[in-house]
């Protein structure tokens, strides 16, 4: 497959092209392990994009709440877009090739995704603690010029901390022996490894983009429900307090669903080098694919009101 390429007398190699892995081991069982896969990405797309159908024909779901639900799906789609294709590749047709600079784009999107959900997270964490603590000025606290601003933001925070980090592993001069990677989709840790030269500068980078971003965004969620539940326990009624409480079980689900699973794939790529190769692609997995498949089912059967617009969105589909 790759005989043609030539090494001689090169100063600085970069790969035409890296070589993606599936599920390591399980490589004779992937026509049967790209079922649950098609089933879970078939799920997070028709269940995201539900939600976003449901709150953009539902007037009275035109609130903020439901507005940062939205950009969660809309998160989720992007999410699911970015390593469909080349995992799909992997288990259906045994693709595994990925051209060098397609997988820096598909590097970029993945994390850029992955730190606006952990931005969207957080803002809807300021959305809970908003509605709790001060429900009368709620509306006019978080209007929907405020709204956009935060969302703007969002974008622009991903967009300026992940941009540096192709060009920062372009400059690199990689082995030509190392162009397996250890999954089938492209990690800015896992091709970074790749590269036969100096990658401190990238290593402290990346850290440095996951502190300031998930690391940054959960110190400031657990700020906040310390902050609703101080508010929570001075309310004078048992039940007023179940109330306030259940209006943020949905978010605190789909919290523990996003940053339980990032949490594992930073520890596992920093200290798990002992682990098999196994344990490393379905952490992965389950980082990428589990959260995108599980908002949807937590917010349509916690939030009646999303519940009721996507059976209504389903509806008008079979009529139509």
């Amino acid at each position: 497959m790759f005989s043609s390429w030539s090494f001689a007398n090169i100063s600085f190699f970069q790969p035409p092209a890296f070589l993606m892995i599936g599920i390591p081991g399980l490589e004779a069982v992937h026509g049967w392990i790209s079922i649950p896969f098609s089933s879970m990405y078939t799920a997070a797309l028709t269940g995201n994009c539900l939600i976003l159908l449901a709150v953009r024909r539902t007037p009275s779901l035109h609130q903020p709440m439901y507005y940062f639900l939205s950009m969660l799906a809309l998160t989720d789609v992007g999410l699911t877009l970015s390593t469909m294709p080349t995992t799909l590749a992997v288990l259906w047709f045994e693709h595994r090739l990925i051209g060098f600079n397609v997988c820096l784009a598909q590097m970029f999107f993945l994390h850029f995704f992955s730190v606006v959900e952990s931005s969207v997270l957080l803002a809807m964490s300021f959305d809970r603690f908003v509605a709790i603590s001060n429900p009368l000025r709620y509306a006019s606290v978080l209007t929907d010029s405020v709204i956009i601003r935060i969302e703007m933001g969002i974008v622009a925070r991903a967009t300026v901390s992940l941009f540096p980090l192709p060009f920062l592993l372009k400059r690199l001069n990689f082995c030509p022996g190392k162009i397996l990677l250890s999954h089938s989709f492209c990690f800015h840790a896992d091709v970074m490894k790749r590269a036969c030269a100096d990658i401190t500068v990238n290593i402290i980078y990346g850290l440095y983009v996951v502190l300031s971003t998930v690391g940054f965004d959960s110190l400031l969620i657990v700020l906040s429900y310390t902050l609703i539940l101080h508010t929570v326990m001075s309310l004078a009624s048992p039940r007023e307090r179940i109330r306030a409480l259940n209006t943020c079980v949905s978010h605190i689900l789909a919290v523990l669903v996003f940053f339980i699973p990032v949490i594992g794939v930073s520890m596992i790529h920093r200290f798990g080098r002992h682990l098999p190769p196994i344990v490393h692609a379905l952490v992965a997995y389950v980082y990428l694919v589990v959260p995108p498949v599980l908002n949807p089912i937590i917010y349509s059967v916690k939030s009646k009101p999303i519940r009721e617009a996507m059976l209504r969105v389903l509806r008008e589909k079979r009529k139509g």
